[in-house]
This record gives C-alpha cells, structure tokens and sequence, in this order.
C-alpha cells in the first residue's frame, strides 16, 4: 500500500507536469480461494487498516457474488479506470480472464500460489499496457510493480527469456518510515506569488525538525478581492501579448507607456460588465480601484520576475531530401519459428474433428522480397530510393533465419511473419535515419514567455530547508524542498544533488536573477536514437553582460552520447536565442556544461564560461 500511494503521487505530479489526464492507479490482489478474499476484503476495509482510509474503495471479484452483487461488482470493475470511480483495490481469485483492458493497473500482489507462467499471462500481462499509450521516460509511470512470491524467482527467470515481453528491476522497499507518505505540491512562479494570485506551499514542521524555514519572498502585492481578480485579467492579457513580438520583442517593453495603455483598454472592456461595482464605487460593499495602477504594478512585477526565453523553432526550407544510413541489423532477440499452418476443430454436435489448412502466401522470386515487400508499406519508406538499403537489411535477416532454420522453414517464417520482421526493421531503421535540406530557417514566435509552474513530489509534513543548509542525508535531497531565496523566480525550488544546491549559492551571490525550468519551458528536443526526449537545463541565470543556461553533470558522465546530444541541441538552441537578443537589444547566451567538481563557493559565475559548449 505505500507502494501504491507512492506511485499515487508520482501520476499526480507527472499529469500537472505534462498538462495531461490524471491517471487513477489500482491494485490487482490475487486471492487463495473465496475465503480468503473475504477476509482480504474485510481487512482492507477495516478501521485498523490504514486509518480505515480504503473502506469502499475495494471490491471482491469472484463467484461468490449474484445477482443485484454481481451486477454491482461488474459495473464497478467495468469502470475501474475513471478517476471518478473510487476503487483502488481489486480482489480476485480466477474470474479475470479475458476481455478485461484496463490501462491503470500498477501494482499486483499475488497471495496465492501460481506457475510463473500462468501468473505472466494471465496477470502480469494486463498491468503491460500504457495509460498514456506510450513510454514517459518516467519510472513510475512506466512500471508496473509485482510485489514478491514464493514464486519470484521463477518470474524473474521467465521475463529474463530472449522471446520474453517485459523485464524486470527488483526495488526493495524499506522499513517503514516517517518518510513514506508523498505528496505532489505545485509552485507558482514568483511573479504569481509576490501578486498573491499563487501561495507558496506551506509545509508544516515534522516531528523534530530542525530544517530552517525559507525567507518569505514578501508581502503579496494585492490583498483584496477586487485587486486579485484584476490582476488575474492582467496576467491573461500579458500573456497574449508574448505572440505580439512587433509590439512586445521582449519583456521589458511591457513598461512602455503605449503598451501600458493598451493593456489598460483591454482589462477595462474584460471587466466592463462589474464597472459598476469595480470602477464607479456605486456600491459600498465593493472597495473602488485603480486599474491603472493594478496594470502597473503588475507589469512591473512581470519584469522584474522574468528572464526573457524566445519560443525558437527550426523549420526547413526548400527541397527537403531524407534517407537512411547503411548499418548493421541487430538480429539477437529475433529467433522466430515455424509453426503449423492449420486450425483444428471440433463438432460440438457430434465431436468429429476437422482441420483447416492455409495455402501458402504468393511465393516470391527471392527470399529478401517477402520483407522488402513489407517494409514499402511504411509511408517513410521510398522503394527506389532506398532500394539497396531494403535489400541488404533484408539479406541480413535472411541469412540470420539459415543459421538454424532449413530452407523451406525460412520460406514458412518469411511468409507468416513478414511484416513482424518488417515492423523490427523500420524500428532499427529510424535510428539512421537523416533529413536534409537546402536551409533552415529560424522562426521566433515570442520574445519572452511566462514561466510555468513547477510541480514536485516530495515527502508531506517536511520543513522547507534554506538554500545555504548543508545537507547531511545526500540521498533524500531529491525529496526536500528548498526555499530563502532573494534572486530565485521561484519561491521554493527542488535539487537533484547536493551540487545543484551549492551552484543556487553561488548564483544568489553573482546572478542578478536565476531559476531551474519546469519541464515545458523551453521546448528544446534532443536526438537518442528514435526518440526524440525533451531537454530540460538545470538552471537558468542572468548576469549584467549574459544569460547562463547551465547544466551540471558529473565529470565521469560529461562525454556519454545522452549528455553530448542534449549539449548539442542546447548550445544550438543558446546560438540562435543570441541572434534574436542582438535584434532586439537583449543579452547573449550562453549555455555551460559543468562538471560537478567544478562547483565551489570561491568560483565565480562568469569564470564558468571556459565551459561553454558550442554547437
């Protein structure tokens, strides 16, 4: 169970991070026999259990239901996948086989014993399927957890199988613990905070803490509900105008005074309908306000809680030619075997058996044309262009099948599973695969654009830490929230390592502002084989002469082909942001790939640029 609120918190989190449905995980419990699942049940629900926290939120799947019980147990199971259903716990004993997809299956706790086999295909395999429909690159939500058995071992040897289609990664839980509960907080930026349209989370003191709390960022800048509901509107109309990028090539120009009026005319129009109550004073409950200056000090704040980041994209221009490199295929998970071409049946009626037997496919000139054949069904594949390429791929795979097949049951496998091997092939292909085109063109859609709210998963009832604290348990800093900041754009922020929070210290005394980006900030994409991940830097700092894009990493990992590719596309991404900052008068980039051990209190900021990483 500490497992499953765990992985509750870590869906949360990954859902306000992308922008995306929450995901409502469940646990599958594998019940002895009917008794059993009975006395489950009535643990799970019990007040002992939890603090009562699942009455209601478990049901029991099995033959002991009927009638006006088993229609209610159906309908709920039915519905196990809505958010607004409120199981999280399925009991069952051997009802679950098939024609139940659920997408949210998470956890799975057999208590009853069960061949590896029957448990990985009958169990496990519905636990396989991916809410959002692909891989995150996130580990909780990308996993499904098998708690241990007294068949562990052989589950672990069957997911090791070559033709296997899961692999396993033991995580053993410690003891329980103060640290068990999560919880998911957001935190607004500090320009939403220092509004009072946004409030830090207040995380209260553990047990015994000795954290320091962090520095308040200030008093909010409004306090009543008239003045936050206008500056709402502002922040909106702000918004709009980060696509305006003639009227507004960066933040700053939100302070001119035909910007300001601008504004101040559309806020007015939005709020026209309680001008009444708002502007004219005309009743006493509502306090009168000056929109003029409700649009000041919001502009003002903006730009003293901005750092300008352009959206950069890079389109190509002119003939667009693509293709694929030659390279080797990988061949050592593919040991496909021939089977039976023939379906045996049986009458019901009067039990004579039949069979029926499939003919072969067309029978083709050359054994590479049943998978070159296949692969030209992909719409990314030109058969004249990339011809010999098909066919040496193909040839690959041919000759792979001879190894230990004979001819005619290569001929068998060839003609049954021609597009499997194809699906395969393009797979491999993709990570070769390259465009090129007469130029590339850079588009800068805006000049500046709000900074997004971070969201964290971190351990509930925790005091915040100051930034300067040292950190004695290293290992649980990802789970600590940091706060006493006077440079941050954010109220708290969260480190991955210990290094991280001695590079905030030194950027509170050399920076003139500074933050970590929330995933979504600069939608910078780098290439990793057929993935295309998205870039998130570490930190972002601006000086009086620069704007850092930083990102430590530790010396050993500096030069691996995952950091040298998000370098590339970083750099690359910092080369055409200081192009547009020469248009507009705004300040170069810079991005720096740090080794930690670089990271000391007597350095300075701008000593760091010797690492500079160009494209």
């Amino acid at each position: 169970m500490r497992l499953h609120e765990t992985t509750k918190v870590e869906l949360l989190t990954y859902a306000r991070e992308n922008g995306v449905q929450v995901v409502k995980p469940f646990i599958l419990v594998i019940a002895r026999d009917t008794t059993h699942a009975g006395q489950l049940l009535a643990l799970l629900e019990s007040p002992q259990f939890y603090e009562g926290r699942y009455a209601g939120k478990v049901i029991q799947v099995d033959s002991s239901r009927t009638g006006a019980e088993e229609e209610e147990m159906i309908a709920r199971l039915l519905a196990v996948e809505s958010v607004d259903e409120p199981t999280e716990i399925v009991i069952h004993v051997n009802m679950l086989k098939e024609g139940w997809d659920v997408t949210n299956l998470y956890t799975i706790v057999p208590l009853r014993a069960a061949s590896a086999r029957t448990l990985v295909e009958q169990s496990i395999g519905r636990g396989l399927r991916l809410p959002y429909g692909k891989r995150t690159g996130t580990a909780a939500v990308d996993r499904l957890n098998i708690v241990a058995h007294d068949r562990f071992q052989e589950i672990v040897d069957d997911a090791n199988r070559a033709d296997s289609p899961i692999r396993l990664k033991q995580v053993i839980l410690d003891a329980p613990s103060a640290d068990d509960k999560k919880v998911s907080v957001q935190v607004g930026s500090g320009a939403m905070t220092r509004l009072g349209l946004s409030v830090a989370p207040d995380i209260a003191p553990a047990p015994g803490g000795t954290g320091a709390a962090p520095t308040p960022p200030g008093a909010p800048m409004f306090a009543t509900e008239a003045e936050l509901n206008a500056a709402r509107v502002v922040m909106d109309v702000i918004g709009k105008y980060e696509v305006k990028r003639d009227l507004v090539p960066t933040s700053s120009a939100l302070l001119t005074p035909e910007v300001r009026r601008q504004i101040l005319a559309e806020v007015t129009e939005r709020l026209k309908p309680l001008q009444g109550d708002l502007l004219a004073g005309t009743d006493t409950a509502q306090p009168v306000i000056d929109l003029a200056a409700v649009v000041a000090k919001t502009t003002d704040i903006v730009v003293q809680q901005t750092i300008d980041i352009p959206r950069i994209s890079v389109v190509p221009t002119g003939e667009v030619t693509t293709g694929f490199n030659a390279f080797t295929l990988d061949v050592s998970q593919l040991h496909l075997q021939p089977g039976a071409r023939e379906i045996v049946g049986q009458m019901l009626r009067t039990n004579e058996q039949f069979t029926l037997a499939s003919a072969a496919g067309l029978k083709e000139a050359r054994l590479e044309d049943y998978i070159v054949h296949a692969l030209v069904d992909f719409d990314d594949i030109d058969y004249f262009t990339h011809a010999e390429l098909l066919y040496e791929v193909a040839g690959q795979m041919v000759r792979h099948l001879q190894t230990y097949l004979s001819e005619a049951e290569v001929i068998s496998v060839l003609d049954r599973d021609r597009r499997l091997i194809a699906r395969e092939i393009h797979a491999q292909m993709l990570a070769h695969f390259w465009e090129k085109a007469t130029s590339y063109e850079v588009q800068v859609s805006r000049g500046f654009t709000e900074l997004r709210p971070c969201n964290y998963t971190v351990v509930a009832g925790q005091t915040s830490h100051h930034f300067r604290e040292t950190v004695v348990e290293i290992g649980r800093i990802k789970q600590m929230l940091f706060g006493g900041f006077t440079k941050c754009l954010y109220p708290l922020q969260r480190f991955d390592s210990d290094t991280e929070r001695r590079f905030a210290v030194i950027l509170e005394r050399d920076a003139q502002k500074w933050f970590k980006p929330a995933k979504g900030q600069f939608l910078i994409y780098y290439k990793l084989g057929t993935e295309q991940p998205e870039y998130i830097p570490d930190f972002v700092a601006e000086t009086a002469t620069h704007i850092f894009m930083v990102e430590t990493k530790a010396r050993t990992d500096v030069e691996t082909q995952e950091v040298a590719a998000k370098a590339s596309a970083a750099a690359q991404w910092c080369r055409h942001a200081s192009d547009h900052a020469k248009a507009v008068g705004g300040k170069p980039w810079v991005y720096v790939l740090l080794p930690h051990d670089e990271v000391k209190e007597s350095s300075r900021l701008v000593d760091y640029i010797r690492f500079q990483a160009k494209p």
